[in-house]
C-alpha cells in the first residue's frame, strides 16, 4: 500500500473569517474595486443609508463634507440608528449596525419598502475598510458616540450628552493600506449627489470641499424632480417639443418614473436608476422603456396614412434613440444587479412591467398631444433614412479582425506589437509633426496616425456625414472598434492607449476638442475604460550654454531660467508646434514613456461633460460666448 504523505492542508488551515475581517481580506467581493471607484462607493454607501431614511419620509436634508486629510463627514437629520440595546447581541444596536454585515433595516421589511444599499452589508463594509470611523446618533433627546478602529470598537457606545434633534453623523478616513488612492474626487462625489436630489424631489443635498482654504461648495434641491433632471440634460439644445413628457406609474410591487423629451440633437442620452443607484449598463427596465417607446411610436405611425405611406416599414428601437434624453427611475423591493458595482438590473420580471407602465403613459400623452407624437415620429423617420446611409458608410472602416494588418489607412505607421495592452496610438496633427513622430517613435508599441485638418464637429452631424468625412473614417479603421450602435466594440479596440497629440495654440486645442467630441459622442466606453490620453508637450526650449532644459509651463520656464542665473547665454525657443521639433526632441519631451507627461481624460461628471460639449460645439454662440468669459481665467497657457 502506497504510503499517503502529510501535505499540511487540513482542516487547521482553513480560517474561517468572521465579520469585518472576512471584508478586510477580500474587499473587491463587497465594493467591487479597491481603486478610485471602490473608494468613492464609501461614501456612496453612508449617504445612501441617509437616502434611504428620505425614502422613506424622515430626512430631508444631508451634507457631505470633504475635510483636510481625505477624511469624509456625512450628516443627515434621519431618525438616527437606534442606540436601545440590541435583544440578540446584548449590546447597542448602532454597534450592531457599524460591525455586523447584513444588520441593516432595509432586510426587515417595515423598516424600509425599497433601499439602495450595497445589498444591505452597508455601512459596517465602510467601517471594516477605513483606519477609523466615528459616528454620533441624535435620538430621543440624547446624543451618543462611538469611534472604530479598523472596524474594531474602540469602546462601548456612550452617552455624551443632549440633543434638541435627530440624525446621524459619521466621519470617518479610508485605510491607506487598502485602497490604491484615497484622494477623492470632488466632481465625482458631486455628480452622483445631483442624481441624488434629482431622484428624491424636496431632499436637500449639500456637498462641500474643505481640503483647501477657499471651500468650494454645491447646493441641489430639485422640486421637479426627474422632469428639472432633463431640464437640465436639455438646456443647451433645441427641444422639438417644450413639455418634458412625464408619468409615474405602479405595477404590481415596482414603482415607475419616466421623463422624455426630444431635442434636435443627433444622439441619446439616457439616465437609468433602480432604488436611485445609478444602472450605467441599463438592464431589464431599459429593455422595457425602448420596447414600449418602439411599439407605440410605430403604432402612431401606423395611423397616420401621410406617414405609413412614405415609410411602410416603421422604425426601429436604434432609429427613436436620436435626440432623446430620457431618465428612467424605478423602486422595486428586491432589486438584482449583475455585479456588487451594481451597472445592469437582471430582475427578468422589470421588463414586462415597465414595458406595462410606458406604454400605458406613452399612449395617454399622445392621445391628448398628437402634435407632439407626429414631430417625434417625423424625427424618428428622418433618423432612419440616415441610419441606412450610414450603414453604407460604415461598411468602408471595417476591418475583418482586431489583429489582422489587412484594410489599415494608408497613412497609418502601425505597430509590430499585436497585444493592445501594449500598443499606442498618437494621433497627430498634420502631415510635418507626423513626420516626427513616425521617426521619433519606438516601432514596436507606438503607432502614428497623422491627421490632416480639422475633423468634423460630430455635435452638429448625424452618424452617416460623419462617415463620409475621411479623416474620420482613417481613425474608426485604425482603432478597429467599428462605430454605431449595432457594431461599435471596445473589445476589439487595437490600442489601449489613443493619445490626442496637437499644436499647443489655437488650432491645437480646436482639433483636440473636436477629436473630443467625436470619442464623447460616438465612443464614449474608450473613455470610460481609460484609454484615452492627451499628450502634453513642452512649450520652451531653454538653451544655456550646453544645456538644454525643457518646460511646459509658463511657471517652469521661469524656475529653469531662474536655475541658470543670469547667464547671458540663455536662449529661449517657444514651440509653435509639433513640428518644429527635430524627431529626438519630440521622444524625448512627448512620446518617451519614462519622461513624457500625459493627462488622461476621465467622465467624473457626465451631466457637466454633456452640458460643456452643447456649449462649446453646439449651435448657440451666447452661452459659448459666457462660458469662454466665465473660463477665462483659468486658462493657463494661452496663445494669442
Amino acid at each position: 500500500m502506497e504510503e499517503v504523505k502529510d501535505n499540511g492542508y487540513g482542516a487547521e488551515k482553513i480560517k474561517i473569517l468572521e465579520g469585518l475581517e472576512a471584508v478586510r481580506k477580500r474587499p473587491g467581493m463587497y465594493i467591487g474595486t479597491q481603486d478610485e471607484s471602490g473608494l468613492h462607493k464609501l461614501v456612496y454607501e453612508v449617504v445612501d443609508n441617509s437616502v434611504d431614511e428620505a425614502m422613506a419620509g424622515y430626512c430631508s436634508n444631508i451634507i457631505i463634507k470633504i475635510l483636510p486629510g481625505n477624511i469624509i463627514e456625512v450628516i443627515d437629520n434621519g431618525r438616527g440608528i437606534p442606540a436601545d440595546i440590541h435583544p440578540d447581541k446584548n449590546i447597542s444596536t448602532i454597534e450592531v449596525v457599524m460591525t455586523i454585515l447584513h444588520a441593516g433595516g432595509k432586510f426587515e421589511n417595515d423598516a424600509y419598502k425599497v433601499s439602495g444599499g450595497l445589498h444591505g452589508v452597508g455601512v459596517s463594509v465602510v467601517n471594516a475598510l477605513s483606519e477609523w470611523l466615528e459616528v454620533e446618533v441624535s435620538q430621543k433627546g440624547k446624543l451618543y458616540y462611538q469611534k472604530y478602529f479598523n472596524g474594531v470598537p474602540e469602546k462601548p457606545v456612550a452617552l455624551i450628552g443632549e440633543s434638541k434633534s435627530t440624525g446621524t453623523t459619521i466621519r470617518f478616513k479610508p485605510d491607506a493600506t487598502i485602497f490604491t488612492t484615497v484622494e477623492f474626487q470632488y466632481d465625482m462625489l458631486s455628480s452622483r449627489f445631483r442624481e441624488m436630489a434629482f431622484l428624491n424631489k424636496g431632499l436637500a443635498l449639500r456637498i462641500e470641499d474643505c481640503r483647501k482654504e477657499e471651500a468650494h461648495s454645491n447646493d441641489f434641491f430639485y422640486t421637479g424632480g426627474i422632469v428639472s433632471f432633463v431640464e437640465l440634460l436639455n438646456e443647451k439644445k433645441h427641444p422639438i417639443h417644450s413639455e418634458v413628457i412625464h408619468f409615474e406609474r405602479q405595477k404590481d410591487t415596482l414603482l415607475g418614473e419616466f421623463a422624455l423629451q426630444y431635442s434636435d440633437a443627433y444622439t441619446e442620452n439616457i439616465f437609468c436608476f433602480t432604488n436611485n443607484i445609478n444602472n450605467t449598463l441599463g438592464g431589464t427596465h431599459l429593455e422595457g422603456f425602448r420596447a414600449a417607446l418602439t411599439r407605440t411610436l410605430n403604432d402612431y405611425l401606423k395611423k397616420d396614412q401621410n406617414l405609413s405611406k412614405k415609410f411602410p416599414t416603421g422604425v426601429s428601437g436604434e432609429d427613436v434613440k436620436e435626440g432623446l434624453t430620457t431618465v428612467i427611475s424605478i423602486k422595486i423591493p428586491q432589486p438584482q444587479f449583475n455585479s456588487q458595482t451594481k451597472e445592469k438590473l437582471v430582475n427578468a420580471e422589470v421588463k414586462g412591467q415597465v414595458q406595462t407602465i410606458v406604454s400605458e403613459g406613452l399612449a395617454l400623452y399622445f392621445e391628448e398631444n398628437p402634435g407632439v407624437v407626429k414631430k417625434i415620429i417625423e424625427k424618428c423617420i428622418l433618423a432612419a433614412t440616415a441610419r441606412e446611409a450610414a450603414r453604407k458608410a460604415r461598411d468602408l472602416t471595417r476591418r475583418k479582425t482586431v489583429l489582422e494588418g489587412g484594410g489599415l489607412p494608408g497613412k497609418l505607421a502601425d505597430c509590430s506589437e499585436k497585444d493592445p495592452s501594449k500598443c499606442e496610438l498618437y494621433i497627430v496633427e498634420g502631415d510635418s509633426a507626423g513626420g516626427s513622430a513616425k521617426q521619433g517613435r519606438d516601432r514596436n508599441t507606438q503607432a502614428i496616425l497623422p491627421l490632416k485638418g480639422k475633423i468634423l464637429n460630430v455635435e452638429k452631424a448625424r452618424l452617416d456625414k460623419i462617415l463620409s468625412n475621411d479623416e474620420i473614417r482613417t481613425l474608426i479603421s485604425a482603432m478597429g472598434t467599428g462605430i454605431g450602435e449595432d457594431e461599435f466594440n471596445v473589445e476589439k479596440i487595437r490600442y489601449h492607449k489613443i493619445i490626442i497629440m496637437t499644436d499647443a495654440d489655437i488650432d491645437g486645442s480646436h482639433i483636440r476638442t473636436l477629436l473630443l467630441t467625436f470619442f464623447f459622442r460616438y465612443m464614449r466606453k474608450v473613455i470610460e475604460k481609460g484609454y484615452l490620453y492627451v499628450a502634453q508637450p513642452p512649450l520652451y526650449l531653454i538653451k544655456a550654454g550646453q544645456k538644454s532644459d525643457y518646460a511646459y509651463s509658463d511657471k517652469e520656464k521661469d524656475e529653469v531660467i531662474s536655475k541658470h542665473g543670469k547667464d547671458a547665454k540663455t536662449v529661449i525657443q517657444r514651440y509653435k508646434g509639433l513640428g518644429e521639433m527635430n524627431p529626438e526632441q519630440l521622444w524625448d519631451t512627448t512620446m518617451d514613456p519614462s519622461q513624457r507627461v500625459f493627462l488622461q481624460i476621465r467622465l467624473d461628471d457626465i451631466v457637466e461633460a454633456e452640458d460643456t460639449f452643447n456649449v462649446l460645439m453646439g449651435d448657440e454662440v451666447l452661452p459659448r460666448r459666457k462660458f469662454i468669459e466665465e473660463n477665462a481665467s483659468k486658462v493657463l497657457n494661452l496663445d494669442l
